[in-house]
């Protein structure tokens, strides 16, 4: 038989369970011990014919057969499967993840690129019943995880993403946009939001345009989370064979990214969203999904059947009532009988 137990830890309470039958096992000897000092077996057997042995032990029987059926009830032991249909709310949720080399750059720790990972890992772990997909781009961009609810899997191929992804450099945010427009399941105008993790370059792609002209049509909400120093900004790291760890240059001069908080603005305005200026800060991605992204209608996805255990704590509830309520009333039957138990001659 196919068995699940849903709370191993309440084995614990088996101890407690022993302690108590040893506790009444001891306390029966004892109360043998002092009956025969108190009187002969044949006067004892006459004034306290519940005294015996057999009955004392099937008392003790029953009182450890209920705690035991107890503790199977708080084992949550389940057995048999039921299928089930589940009904699926949520919203659906695209990233768009920068990818391009400027991601590479270490103002943040350990870089924009592995933060903006992390900060979409911290989201999806508060996005239950959710749907989420992944866009990269850097000079172009390509749909790299289609819309799911296995959250599980994204993370996976999360982790494997990176400027390898894509063949083009430079970082196109409007053509991003536009390829994230093509990625929602769903045809009616609501349930929808981009999140743009980027550092804000972008080479005159329009995205102002694009998440407009998003919300306009499709009702795609969009959310931009900027990474990067504003001020002094950083370098671009790179690596060459022969000559190991280097840094970016164009002229000759070493190229320091800045981010562009003021087109991040722009286009979270433009889609009706929110702009989330992380910086080079830490910032709780969870809180943020909930306080501005799952203010997104939800709506309601394809049923889910779902197949389960049927929980069988209730046969356990069941056995110690009946057990103990036996018990109770073989010994008030008991005291019926006992000398001044009230019964008239």
């Amino acid at each position: 038989m196919d068995i699940e137990i849903g709370n191993i830890s309440s084995l614990f309470w088996i101890w407690a369970a022993c302690l108590a039958v040893v506790a009444m096992v001891v306390a029966l000897i004892a109360r043998t011990r002092a009956i025969k000092k108190f009187a002969t077996p044949n006067l004892a057997a006459r004034i306290l014919p519940e005294a015996s042995w057999q009955r004392s032990g099937l008392r003790i029987f029953c009182i450890a057969l209920a705690l035991l059926a107890m503790i199977g009830a708080l084992l949550d032991v389940r057995w048999g499967r039921n299928w089930r249909d589940v009904p699926q709310k949520g919203i659906e949720v695209v990233f768009l993840l920068d990818i391009s080399r400027s991601m590479l750059a270490e103002d943040t720790s350990p870089n924009r690129l592995d933060r903006a990972k992390q900060q979409i890992t911290d989201m999806l772990d508060e996005m239950e019943g959710d749907r989420a997909g992944l866009v990269v781009f850097a000079g172009r961009a390509k749909q790299q995880i289609p819309l799911t609810s296995n959250h599980h899997d994204f993370k996976l191929m999360l982790d494997e993403v990176g400027p390898h992804c894509l063949d083009r450099g430079g970082s196109r945010l409007g053509d991003a946009i536009r390829v994230a427009r093509s990625c929602f399941l769903e045809e009616s105008d609501d349930h929808k939001a981009i999140v743009i993790i980027t550092d804000g370059e972008d080479h005159e792609s329009e995205p102002v345009e694009e998440a407009s002209d998003a919300y306009a049509s499709q009702g795609i909400r969009t959310f931009t989370v900027g990474l990067g120093s504003m001020e002094k900004g950083a370098r671009i790291p790179v690596r060459l064979a022969s000559r190991g760890r280097s840094y970016l240059q164009h002229e000759g001069e070493e190229v320091w990214s800045r981010m562009n908080g003021e087109i991040l603005k722009q286009v979270a305005l433009a889609g009706e969203g929110a702009y989330i200026p992380a910086g080079t800060k830490q910032v709780d991605m969870g809180d943020v999904y909930h306080s501005y992204i799952s203010s997104v209608e939800q709506t309601e996805f394809e049923t889910a059947r779902i197949n389960s255990y049927i929980p069988r704590y209730p046969w356990f509830i069941g056995l110690a009532l009946l057990v103990l309520g036996l018990d109770t009333l073989w010994m008030a039957g008991i005291g019926q009988r006992l000398p001044g138990g009230g019964r008239q001659s």
